[in-house]
């Protein structure tokens, strides 16, 4: 069990970066992000050295260490803008995060909302999931999503509190006092959008799929709520793009015909999982997963940076 001491000085410090980075020019605070960025991965902790093993997925065996070494330097720069833009996002103008934000494919998604049917939005660790979710709300779509629960539970509740603020209902994935999949359930049968991160497996329940030709596992939750629901699965990529956002839509991943209700969820999930490697290989750098995915990493140690 983490002291009590250590919750106290992981949440003083959160939001001191909320009340520092408001205030900061920007160039100052992406500056000094960078710097972070680099600190850390100079001192390659667990969460590092799991990046750059699943990165070695995606490189291939033939890939060179310095190779390696560059991408995830990269991506830990990714990943601290992702940091220095959550905790500056309530303060953007709307304006701005409108206008740099470059989409495809939404309009599809936006038909299916107009048209009363749900859809489940199905995100990988990539970019700023955060930010899109400000901007599709900005847009006249409100959302809800899952988090997983942080500790302490004051840092959880702020993070709720600053994803709420951005017009976010934000469900927790345990300890909650209601079906938080019931939940989802009913917001989808309404016809609304409900957004998941969908890389990582953190029940343990999850289906196991081919991701750059390995075994990784992968959650069942966004199929099955498309298959119980009749709402559109669709996967979303999001990416840095100089000082834009990328964001795009894919096409539906539509329910097999045949099958009973496990096989059908498998293939979803499957065919989820092929777009997420395409979209991974397209933008590697900002691929954030610090944490173990792929099947063979699963029964070692794990470390837990996650969002």
């Amino acid at each position: 069990m983490r002291p009590a001491t250590t919750d106290r000085a992981v949440a003083a410090a959160y939001s001191l970066g909320w009340a520092l980075v408001r205030h900061l020019p920007e160039r100052v605070g992406r500056w000094a992000f960078t710097r972070i960025a680099d600190h850390t991965w100079r001192r390659r902790p667990s969460g590092v050295r799991q990046l750059e093993a699943n990165l070695r997925r995606l490189l291939g065996p033939e890939a060179t260490q310095a190779e390696l070494r560059a991408l995830s330097r990269a991506s830990v720069r990714s990943y601290l803008r992702y940091w220095y833009e959550l905790f500056r996002l309530p303060a953007m103008d709307p304006g701005d995060l409108l206008d740099r934000t470059l989409s495809s494919g939404v309009d599809r998604l936006e038909a299916h909302l107009a048209a009363g049917r749900g859809v489940v939005a199905a995100l990988p660790h990539m970019g700023n999931w955060d930010h899109a979710g400000a901007w599709i709300t900005l847009r006249g779509f409100p959302l809800t999503t899952v988090a997983e629960r942080l500790r302490p539970e004051t840092l959880f509740r702020r993070f709720t509190a600053v994803r709420e603020g951005l017009g976010m209902e934000v469900l927790p994935l345990t300890g909650g006092t209601a079906n938080t999949a019931g939940t989802l359930a009913r917001r989808l049968r309404a016809g609304g959008l409900v957004c998941l991160l969908a890389d990582r497996d953190l029940t343990a329940q999850g289906v196991e799929v081919t991701f750059f030709g390995e075994r990784a596992r992968m959650p069942a939750g966004p199929a099955a709520l498309a298959l119980s629901t009749g709402a559109a699965l669709m996967p979303v990529s999001l990416w840095f793009d100089g000082p834009h956002w990328g964001i795009r839509v894919h096409e539906e991943i539509a329910p097999p015909s045949h099958g009973d209700r496990a096989s059908r969820i498998r293939a979803m999930t499957q065919e989820l999982a092929c777009v997420f490697e395409q979209e991974i290989a397209a933008h590697p750098e900002d691929w954030h997963m610090m944490q173990p995915v792929f099947t063979a990493d699963l029964t070692g140690p794990t470390d837990g940076a996650g969002r």
